[in-house]
């Protein structure tokens, strides 16, 4: 794990429900638990099945993603995660933990910092998982990953051919415009999902650099 310099401001909670689940909440809102990880999962098989082999992901979470990605061959994956807690908590085997791999590198700190550090096209793909996407954010700081100038420094970091995947809880006509700047086969994919006895929808916006 690589210490970064970002602060943990927010307090992070993981509980374990009247049913079981594992559950995450930061500053008292559902993050995730770990009995509906379909969206996570398929964040890192939506890239991997394209040829992503390094992958930044923005976001631990339970660490489902991380996970997915080891397990289908990832090669280098680097997980820019902004509380401490969270990543205690995985490493010591709740979620999908712990994730004993040479080839993950945990990072903590910003994901806008930890993005930007990664050299000009090093990247076959960078996931962000880090709020509840640009129309339904938990904080409000955290606008900023979704507007042009980060979208443009993602840009940078990727390969040619390279993707930029964006968990959502609702689909962004704004952002896909704004992906169309620099991103071509810009695609929104819903994912159905089931929270607890109700189904709802997620959203994955992607763009691939030309």
């Amino acid at each position: 794990m690589t210490e970064g310099p970002a602060p943990e401001t927010d307090p992070v909670h993981l509980r374990r429900r009247a049913d079981g689940a594992l559950e995450l909440r930061v500053n008292g809102v559902f993050v995730m638990d770990d009995v509906e990880t379909t969206s996570e999962r398929l964040l890192a098989t939506h890239v991997l099945d394209q040829g992503a082999r390094e992958v930044l992901v923005g976001g631990l979470g339970l660490g489902f993603t991380a996970a997915e990605m080891l397990a289908q061959g990832a090669r280098r994956v680097v997980v820019a995660e902004l509380h401490r807690t969270v990543v205690a908590a995985v490493q010591d085997g709740h979620g999908a933990g712990p994730l004993d791999d040479d080839r993950i590198e945990i990072v903590v700190g910003d994901v806008r910092d930890v993005v930007a550090a990664q050299d000009p096209q090093s990247l076959d793909a960078i996931c962000l998982d880090v709020d509840n996407g640009p129309d339904h954010l938990v904080h409000q700081h955290n606008a900023e990953l979704y507007q042009p100038d980060f979208l443009h420094v993602c840009a940078e970091r990727l390969r040619p051919g390279g993707h930029l995947v964006v968990w959502s809880w609702a689909d962004s006509k704004e952002l896909r415009r704004d992906l169309r700047t620099h991103f071509e086969k810009v695609t929104s994919i819903r994912v159905p999902v089931l929270l607890g006895n109700r189904e709802s929808d997620y959203w994955l916006i992607s763009g691939r650099k030309p």
